[in-house]
């Protein structure tokens, strides 16, 4: 798995900023790894890309829906994550997530 961060430019607002970061795992743990990032609460857009770097799905955090305080997906957005997730071996992650100014963004 790989982690690679970059700043994605201020589309927050006052007193937010937004950065993105890539995470490169096998494609039975791309479920899983969704489900856990969103119910984070700084992600702002989720994107699967293929090992070569092609976008499959990009997912605003508005699909998600709040349920008892957990991040539910939707049942044709967990229902596509894990048809992708059943045809390839390996996917990246591109999130993009929004942090305060005063924090450092690491997790």
């Amino acid at each position: 798995m790989t982690d690679n961060q970059e700043p994605a430019g201020n589309e927050s607002g006052p007193g937010k900023r937004t950065f993105k970061e890539e995470i490169e795992l096998e494609g039975r743990q791309l479920v899983d790894r969704v489900r856990e990032l969103l119910r984070e609460g700084n992600v702002r857009k989720l994107s699967i890309k293929d090992a070569d770097g092609k976008y499959l799905l990009e997912i605003p955090l508005t699909v998600g829906v709040v349920v008892g305080g957990v991040f539910m997906l939707t049942a044709p957005v967990a229902a596509a994550l894990g048809a992708i997730a059943g045809l390839l071996a390996n996917v990246k992650i591109e999130i993009t997530r929004e942090v305060d100014d005063d924090t450092s963004g690491e997790g």
